[in-house]
Parts: C-alpha cells; structure tokens; sequence
C-alpha cells in the first residue's frame, strides 16, 4: 500500500524546476571543482568570493528593457568560478532579448513561463515550461518569444579558468 500510494504523488512543476535547478548547480560545480583541482586556481586574490547565498525574489530589482524586463540577481566569483552571472528575464511576447550571438562563456537558460524559440546549433527549436537550454562556449545561439503571453526565464552563465578569452560578438538577425 506504500508503495501505491508513493507512485501517485505528483510533482508540481515548480518543485520539478527548482529540483533540476538545484541539480544542475551541483553537477556544474563539482565539475568544475575537478577540473580546477587539475590546475592552478585562477580567481583573482581581490576578488570577494561568494559563498552560500539566498536570493530573495522580492528583493530583486526590476529593470524595464526594449523587450521586457530584467533581474540581475548576481556577478561574482565563487571558489570554482571565475565569475558566476545569473539573471532573469521577463520577454514580451513577438520580441527578442538580442539577436543571435555568440560569447566565450557558457549558459544554462531554463524556461519558467511562456513558450519560446532557441537558436541551437543553427535549428530554431520550440521549447516551453521547464525546458532547460544549454548554449556552449563560442556556438551561436538565441531566443525569441513566439507565444501570446510574457515568457519568464533564468539565465545561468558561469566563466572557468578553461574559458577561452573573447568578448561576445552579435552574428545575425531573427531569421
């Protein structure tokens, strides 16, 4: 009967989307863990590095944008990265954040709300609620909201000491 009743229980998305979140997290960090154990760490010596930190929803600061709006929630280096940026965006439905470029870091983008388009490894893909994108160093890549309703989304970009230099270039329109 325990084990019945343990097969049935739902998952909503929300706690399906901060678990994966949370996994994600954990794997980048032990990875990059490892291979920073294999070299010399490179964070600067005057760089504050932040440890175990909350981030309040409701504290964040709302930026309007050209296509919708922004949270930067933080840029710092962490005791594995170099520099851990995350945002959230909020993307007006037909617009896009940027067009398609490319930068030296990589990311993790996860759909919160809405319905999107990415640009991944030169196909436009649909993807919606829960939906993880994953864009590597130096690929081309972006999104578009295709839906009818605002599209939220988290942006994750993370800079090791085995991120190659560069600057982020802008390689294309929408098409």
């Amino acid at each position: 009967m325990i084990l019945r009743a343990a097969i049935h229980t739902r998952i909503t998305r929300r706690e399906l989307r901060f678990a994966v979140l949370g996994a994600l997290i954990a794997a980048i960090a032990t990875t990059l863990a490892c291979h920073l154990a294999f070299g010399p760490a490179t964070v600067r010596a005057d760089a504050k590095v932040m440890g175990s930190t909350v981030f309040d929803w409701n504290a964040m600061t709302v930026k309007t944008t050209k296509a919708g709006t922004v949270r930067s929630v933080v840029s710092s280096p962490t005791a594995t990265l170099e520099n851990l940026e995350i945002h959230v965006t909020t993307l007006d439905p037909g617009q896009m954040p940027h067009p398609p470029h490319r930068h030296p870091n990589e990311e993790l983008i996860i759909i919160d709300n809405g319905t999107v388009e990415t640009l991944s490894n030169g196909e436009w893909k649909r993807v919606g609620p829960g939906s993880i994108i994953f864009n590597g160093s130096n690929q081309v890549h972006g999104l578009r909201n295709v839906g009818t309703t605002p599209a939220l989304y988290h942006v994750i970009n993370f800079k090791t000491a085995a991120t190659p230099p560069g600057e982020t270039v802008i390689v294309g329109d929408a098409k």
